[in-house]
This record gives C-alpha cells, sequence and structure tokens, in this order.
C-alpha cells in the first residue's frame, strides 16, 4: 500500500526530516508512507494556531491531493489529527481518509468511550467538529486543551508533562482512551490514567491490516 502524506503546515526541513524518519518506524509491513511538505505560498500556515490557519490548511491540502499521482499512490492520509481534505469533495482522484477518522471510529466501534488532548482552542475545537462529523459522537467525551506553544511539539517532555493530568481527568469523566491530538507527537506509556492513543501509529496499523487487499504489500 502506497501512502501519500501531506504536512498541515509549511514546516522546516529538519521537521519534515524527523516526520518522514517517524513515518518510516511507525509504518508496519505493507505499507509505505511518502511525505510531502505543504506548498509555500503568501497564505501558507506555519502553524494551526487559529481558525483561520485550520480553514486555510484544510484548502491548502485538499488542493495537494486532488493534485496526487493514481499510479504513484493508493491512497492519500493527511499529516494531521484534523483530516483536512477528507471528505471535502464526493470524488477525488486517490481516496482520502484521516487519522483521526480511523482512530476514533475504531474505538467507536470497539465500544470504547474516549477523549482527546490538543495543544490550543482551536485545533480542539475543529477536532471535536471532525469526531460529531464522524457520527461516534456518543462514544466522545471531550477536548482537553494543553495550551502550550508550537515547539512542544518537538519537545517530548513538555508535552508528557502537560499530558499526564488531562490524562487523569479524561478517566474520571469516564474514558478510556485519549487521542493525543497531533499527528506528529510520541506517546509514551504510563500509569498517568487513561492510555493515550498516538493516533498516527494507529492508523497506520488499521491500513496495514488491510494492505493486501490493495495486492502491492
Amino acid at each position: 500500500m502506497r501512502v501519500r502524506s501531506i504536512t498541515p503546515i509549511r514546516v522546516p526541513d529538519d521537521e519534515l526530516a524527523r516526520r518522514r524518519t517517524r513515518y518510516d518506524q511507525l509504518a508496519p509491513d505493507g505499507v509505505e508512507v511518502h511525505l510531502d511538505n505543504l506548498a509555500d505560498g503568501p497564505t501558507t500556515p506555519w502553524q494551526l494556531d487559529t481558525d483561520e490557519d485550520v480553514a486555510t490548511s484544510n484548502d491548502l491540502v485538499l488542493a495537494m491531493a486532488l493534485d496526487t499521482e493514481v499510479e504513484a499512490y493508493d491512497l492519500v492520509l493527511p499529516d494531521c489529527v484534523l483530516d483536512p481534505a477528507v471528505r471535502r469533495v464526493e470524488v477525488e482522484p486517490v481516496p482520502i481518509v484521516g487519522i483521526l477518522q480511523l482512530a476514533s471510529t475504531h474505538l467507536a466501534l470497539l465500544g470504547r468511550a474516549f477523549s482527546a488532548v490538543t495543544r490550543n482552542r482551536a485545533i480542539a475545537d475543529e477536532l471535536a467538529d471532525r469526531v460529531h462529523a464522524y457520527g461516534v459522537a456518543d462514544r466522545f467525551l471531550g477536548v482537553d486543551v494543553l495550551d502550550l506553544d508550537f515547539a512542544a511539539i518537538q519537545d517530548e517532555s513538555r508535552w508528557h508533562t502537560a499530558l499526564a493530568p488531562a490524562r487523569l481527568a479524561a478517566t474520571e469523566r469516564g474514558a478510556s482512551a485519549v487521542i493525543n491530538g497531533c499527528s506528529a507527537v510520541d506517546v509514551q506509556p504510563d500509569d498517568a490514567g487513561a492510555p493515550a492513543v498516538d493516533p498516527t501509529a494507529m492508523a497506520l496499523r488499521l491500513l496495514g491490516a488491510t494492505a493486501d487487499v490493495w495486492g502491492r504489500a
């Protein structure tokens, strides 16, 4: 299965390399992921801090996704837990599936109540909207905002220090899993409450389970 991923923001070369390495490490047998940087332009966001950033990211990722070569890839999996471009059009040259779409619906189908964490409010609001659009809101217990800046994405210590109390709060609400609301942050297992789910890792494992269907594993 040949997967094209697209960053939701324009990232520096070192961050693009880090994310590519992460995909190489997470991709199961039979799945190959190629990550492209979001095209640079006058409106291209470098962070998702506002509703306008999120909306612009959606439009730009969609434009790149629709320009995907049919012969080169089997599907597009945007590099973002907000699933930019997913279900934005009725017909696309290559299927577009979402990290959050796969993770949230999988948890819901297993009967798991889940919550999520994000680094800011704009991302939290969009994530909640996406979960409701996927029809699994009955299993969704809301989003805890970590109030972190963009630099925390590359600082696992800061991220997980903020994540621990949010996991405890989610446990108290009845959540059995917490979706870590950033596609580029590694999840560290510990005993701080409901387990944090790495949505990127889960999405790739689910794709790997069906890789043989594509006949290109």
